[in-house]
């Protein structure tokens, strides 16, 4: 009985040691994702958690959505995280991958200098914002670099009907969200913002508008298809997804921030 004891004992330490071998063959994620996530520090509050909980590594690269989608396009990731609607759905449309998960949203936010000289404050839309910022020759801080904030912004000018390009109001500065906020503030111009990293940045400018039904601002996570890329960490990626989705991750998205700014930065979808 004893010796057979000892057999179930070995036998299981090996079953162990072969598990923990296959969860440490690729062990390394490959996350590419948009800038307002990585600059309000969401990630690097997740990222240890994650980690914990699950034995993987991720390597964690930012840009604007369009660039992060473009490691997707090129095999440099496994896991995309952005926040573009339609960019995505360009991407999964390409075959890319199959599906699209969103998982959180919060709000943009249009900031600017507390005179609000062309009087945001008073508007119901920020389509109707934007009008009277391009009516009233306000300056304006775009980030101009195809990510999911840029192209939001993109579509409220069309929304409002005008063309703010050629203006000599209108910058285009090419750079991310904490440059843009940087340079609104240096100006007292307005610009589009996440409300996150708004709230990670400290400025001078005020939040004008917020919340209004335009205004929603949607992240999702997309895994790139290994019938694209033979090399890419599916398993891996998967493992992020189910782990965001957990009671544990929501139960952290929801009270990050709280502590700091008194506001969750963040809000998860329902399941």
């Amino acid at each position: 009985m004893k010796k057979l004891f000892l057999v179930l004992i070995m036998g299981a330490m090996v079953f162990s040691f072969a598990a923990c071998q296959k969860t440490i063959e690729n062990p390394v994620i490959r996350m590419s994702t948009t800038t307002s996530v990585n600059d309000s520090g969401l990630m690097g509050y997740l990222l240890p958690e994650f980690e914990k909980a699950t034995g993987y590594k991720l390597e964690i690269t930012s840009a604007g959505t369009g660039a992060a989608i473009e490691k997707g396009v090129k095999g440099d990731a496994d896991i995309l995280l952005v926040h573009s609607k339609s960019q995505e759905e360009k991407f999964i449309g390409e075959g890319f991958d199959e599906v699209r998960v969103p998982f959180m949203y919060n709000y943009f936010v249009i900031v600017g200098p507390a005179s609000d000289p062309a009087g945001v404050k008073n508007s119901k839309t920020a389509a109707e914002a934007f009008k009277l910022i391009f009516d009233s020759g306000s300056p304006f801080i775009t980030r101009g670099d195809k990510s999911g904030t840029n192209t939001k912004e993109l579509g409220l000018w069309e929304a409002a009907g005008v063309n703010p390009e050629g203006q000599p109001w209108y910058e285009n500065i090419g750079s991310g969200m904490g440059a843009a906020l940087t340079a609104a503030n240096e100006k007292q111009a307005y610009t589009l913002s996440d409300k996150a990293t708004y709230l990670a940045h400290e400025n001078d400018l005020e939040i004008l508008l917020e919340t209004a039904d335009d205004m929603m601002n949607t992240y999702s996570m997309i895994a790139i298809s290994p019938k694209r890329f033979a090399d890419t960490n599916a398993v891996g990626a998967q493992a992020f997804i189910d782990w965001v989705k957990s009671d544990a991750a929501r139960k952290l998205i929801a009270e990050y921030g709280v502590k700091e700014y008194g506001q969750a930065l963040f809000y998860n979808l329902d399941k």
